[in-house]
């Protein structure tokens, strides 16, 4: 029997182990890239915040610039879109490195201490960092720099480039100390100032100028050096695919200005929404009102509804404007979005008489939808909370009230817990999450006093204008780690 040299043996055995490498190339070679596993499996997986600034359960339905955004490049890659929201920031980017996800798209700021690890997106957005106050609070006045704030009660959201320049400039005030958080959100800081549960938080101008409107107290008292810019972020992978497709998307964005459109819609006004001087109204009932009376009358007539609440929730929608248009897209006197109009069979949502009948349609089928255990007048002013606000997120919010041992049936009861649905340690445990939860229950007290005003005009006027809403402090629970002052 022969046998092969030990040389002719290691040859072979050279041989076998170049033809194995070339063979795992070959099988790299075949791998999909990042971008055509995406549209392989036809999904498009997005991390996200539940906040008023990226996604929420709108009263139509999911809402917010981030969730827009998400949707439209879903629809470019031609794929379905799966989010998955209630995370932090922290927990953002610790699923992103698992990959757990394709993208961060949360209102997130470019971190320069992360770029080795993450890829960003173009920015869509510069914000500047600033310092917010409540102008009526007489213990904490308006500070003119970080000096003023030392001593104070001050809240940052933990992770945020807000957070990270706070701690550089405490170099320069080492006197400053501040809280930081990841449990909640601008907007509860935001609330939290108003309420005077804070002296004074830092946010960022976008965050602050969709709140506005809603936290009427609370107010810019100066801006912290530099801009942030938003993007979003992706995980390092084994190829930039997915990364330059977002370059590719963003910039078509920006060249047919939706991206601009889109900031416009959600940052561009500043419209107050809660109410309104009663002088103010009094002058619009005389010179608006009998425009549109009767049709208010016989919309409220075929639907069983008094015509003086019709009349005084169309002026709460839009002051009696036919042509109103709100930040969102809803239109028309009682601001119906497009899916109500159409399922109230209206056409055209901008004639005032239409509006008039398919909000009065509407607020009837919302009266008929509630429990049948929800008496008059909880009924009705339930059903207007729902019209603002959303069915689902009232429904929220009497699941809240009855596990706090109230009355879920009884809108004094719901009232009070319709704003939990503001705070994350509350709405991550509900079904349809965030929503601006003292919008409603202003918009409901606005009509009262509307109608009040139309139902005795000269008796109660007087008193009415003196029987405002007093918004009600909500005591905190939070868990906050403390930034010392460097001795």
């Amino acid at each position: 029997q022969t046998r092969l040299p030990y040389s002719s043996f290691l040859c072979l055995a050279v041989l076998l182990l170049v033809a194995m490498l070339l063979s795992a190339c070959k099988k790299e070679e075949k791998r999909p890239s990042v971008l055509e596993e995406i549209k392989q499996q036809g999904v498009l997986k997005i991390l996200t915040r539940n906040t008023p600034m990226t996604y929420y359960e709108g009263a139509d339905g999911p809402a917010g610039m981030e969730y827009e955004l998400a949707t439209l490049f879903a629809e470019h890659l031609g794929v379905k879109l799966e989010i998955s929201s209630n995370h932090d920031i922290k927990e953002i980017y610790q699923s992103l490195s698992k990959g757990e996800a394709h993208v961060g798209a949360a209102g997130l700021e470019v971190s320069l201490s992360k770029i080795h690890e993450f890829l960003y997106a173009p920015e869509y957005m510069q914000v500047q960092p600033i310092v917010i106050y409540n102008r009526r609070n007489k213990e904490s006045k308006k500070p003119k720099n970080l000096d003023d704030m030392i001593g104070s009660q001050i809240a940052v959201i933990a992770g945020t480039e807000s957070a990270r320049l706070l701690r550089e400039l405490q170099s320069e005030h080492p006197k400053l100390s501040w809280k930081e958080t990841a449990d909640l959100e601008a907007t509860d800081l935001i609330r939290m100032v108003q309420e005077k549960v804070l002296d004074y938080a830092v946010v960022n101008s976008n965050e602050l100028d969709i709140n506005l409107a809603y936290f009427t107290k609370v107010k810019e008292a100066f801006k912290l050096p530099g801009t942030h810019k938003l993007a979003w972020v992706m995980p390092k992978q084994r190829d930039h695919t997915l990364y330059q497709e977002t370059k590719v998307f963003f910039a078509k964005l920006a060249e047919e200005g939706h991206l601009e459109q889109m900031q416009d819609r959600y940052y561009g006004h500043k419209e107050e929404l809660d109410y309104v001087g009663v002088q103010l109204f009094l002058r619009h009932v005389r010179n608006r009102l009998p425009k549109y009376e009767r049709h208010f009358r016989t919309a409220a007539k075929k639907y069983d509804l008094d015509w003086k609440l019709l009349a005084a929730v169309g002026y709460q929608e839009s002051h009696w404007k036919p042509h109103a248009k709100s930040p969102t897209g809803v239109r028309g006197l009682m601001m119906l979005t497009r899916n109500t109009s159409k399922e109230m069979g209206v056409t055209n949502r901008l004639d005032a008489k239409q509006s008039i009948y398919g909000g009065a349609r509407y607020l009837a089928k919302l009266i008929r939808r509630m429990p049948e255990r929800i008496k008059e007048p909880d009924r009705t002013w339930m059903a207007m909370a729902s019209y603002n606000v959303g069915f689902g997120h009232l429904e929220d919010a009497r699941i809240i009230t009855e596990h706090m041992k109230k009355d879920p049936s009884k809108w004094i009861d719901v009232r009070e817990h319709l704003p939990l649905l503001q705070k994350r340690d509350w709405y991550k445990h509900t079904k349809y999450g965030f929503a601006r939860g003292q919008e409603p229950v202003t918009y409901v007290q606005n009509i009262r006093q509307y109608y009040d005003i139309l139902s005795w005009y000269d008796t109660r006027l007087q008193q009415l204008a003196q029987n405002r809403a007093i918004e009600r402090p909500v005591s905190q629970s939070v868990s906050f780690s403390i930034v010392p002052p460097v001795l």
